[in-house]
């Protein structure tokens, strides 16, 4: 029961650091984001279909991340589970 009870708080501690890092890099992103929304405000001669693909490309990584922390937590889900049915 003990290694159980070590198992358990391993992933526990896992699962916190991942949330911790995860939203970290959101503030990180979001923080480059608005500074470089800023940055092609300002810019007269970059052209509107410049700013389009920046605007795509933020919008890609935010899906990217999203979709990653889906697929994590759908995975310590499952080892919850398996411990839980152990």
């Amino acid at each position: 029961m003990e290694q159980k009870q070590i198992l358990q708080q391993m992933i526990d501690y896992n699962k916190t650091s991942f949330e911790n890092a995860y939203e970290a890099i959101i503030l990180i992103q979001d923080q480059a984001e608005k500074a470089a929304s800023m940055a092609m405000d300002q810019a007269s001669w970059l052209p509107k279909e410049g700013k389009s693909v920046l605007n795509e490309w933020t919008n890609s990584c935010k899906k990217g991340r999203t979709e990653f922390k889906k697929i994590v937590d759908d995975n310590f889900k499952k080892v919850e589970d398996m411990m839980k049915s152990a």
